[in-house]
Formats: C-alpha cells, sequence, structure tokens
C-alpha cells in the first residue's frame, strides 16, 4: 500500500516548490502533470509492489531537475530510498543534452522496479497532444525518446509497457503537424 499522508507531504512539498511552473504541453499547473503520473503509477498498484515508493517518486520526480530542491532536501524529508529514486529520474545538466536520457535510463535500470515504473508513466502521460510550438522534427525526437524508454523500462511493468506503446502509436499521427 502507499501511505496518503506521505503523499499530501509530497504534493505539498511538489505544489510549493513548482510554484506557478506550468505544463508546456496544456498550460495547466504543473502539478496536474505529477498527479497524472502518480495516477498513472497507481493504475498498477499490485502486492508485489512497493507502492509508497512509486507514488512518493511520482509526484517529486521532477523536483529536482525544475524546482530546485536538492537530493539532499529530499533524503531528509523522504528518506534515502525516494532520493535515490528521483536522483536517478533526474536528467544530469552536466552532460551534453543528447547524452542525457541515456544516462537517467542507466541510472534508472539500477534503481527498484518501483522507480522505474515512474519513468514508463511520466512519459505515457507527456505523450498527451505536443505543445503546438514544437516542429515535426522535435516531435519525432520525442517519440523516438519513447521508444528508448520502452526498450530500456518496459520490462519493470508489462502493463505501463503496453500502455505506453499504445501512447507511442497515438502520438505518431501527431509527428508530421508540427510548427
Amino acid at each position: 500500500m502507499w501511505d496518503p499522508e506521505r503523499y499530501a507531504r509530497a504534493l505539498d512539498l511538489a505544489a510549493r516548490s513548482h510554484g506557478d511552473q506550468r505544463d508546456p504541453g496544456n498550460g495547466f499547473p504543473y502539478v496536474v502533470h505529477l498527479t497524472k503520473v502518480a495516477a498513472e503509477v497507481m493504475r498498477v498498484a499490485s502486492v508485489d509492489l512497493n507502492m509508497d515508493l512509486a507514488v512518493t517518486c511520482a509526484v517529486l520526480h521532477d523536483i529536482v531537475e525544475d524546482a530546485g530542491v536538492t537530493v539532499a532536501q529530499l533524503e531528509a524529508e523522504f528518506g534515502a530510498e525516494v532520493a535515490a529514486g528521483v536522483a536517478a529520474l533526474t536528467k544530469d545538466e552536466r552532460l551534453p543534452k543528447e547524452a542525457r536520457m541515456a544516462d537517467s535510463l542507466r541510472r534508472l535500470q539500477a534503481q527498484p522496479r518501483e522507480v522505474q515504473l515512474v519513468k514508463l508513466a511520466d512519459r505515457i502521460t507527456n505523450l498527451e497532444y505536443p505543445p503546438h510550438y514544437w516542429t515535426a522534427a522535435k516531435r519525432r525526437a520525442y517519440l523516438e525518446e519513447a521508444g528508448r524508454i520502452h526498450e530500456a523500462l518496459g520490462e519493470a511493468h508489462s502493463g505501463l509497457a503496453a500502455r505506453l506503446i499504445e501512447r507511442m502509436r497515438r502520438y505518431e499521427a501527431w509527428v508530421g503537424e508540427g510548427a
């Protein structure tokens, strides 16, 4: 199971930290994206998964990369396992842009499968209609990156892997509609 109080603490921290940040695809407050990712993770809840780890990482998955919270702060508030999971979900800005996702996927493969589920759920959620200002090339690259995520992490959960493939097929129709 997952702890609703811990979820609320994580959501409060995420909402405060992300502040007025908006989802670039739909303009909604960013916290909507975080709750959608958590909902995707909750859809696959089972007794053999540490859902508390998965749900907490889902809500906090972008907080280091996009909101300036440190891994040390996460560890103090939510423990080493959550901090390590969020760190693996965070792209290393010191690397060249083209190497960041591959590096993150390598680090995610060393994490418990509950953390890997978060990356699958994140990309499922992000494969809604792309931002209107993305070019066809950007949309194609994003779709190809989704394929690399599926290849690297798909074995973590067959249901989420299948859902990602379904979203990729739907997204394919939007690739040629770029700005």
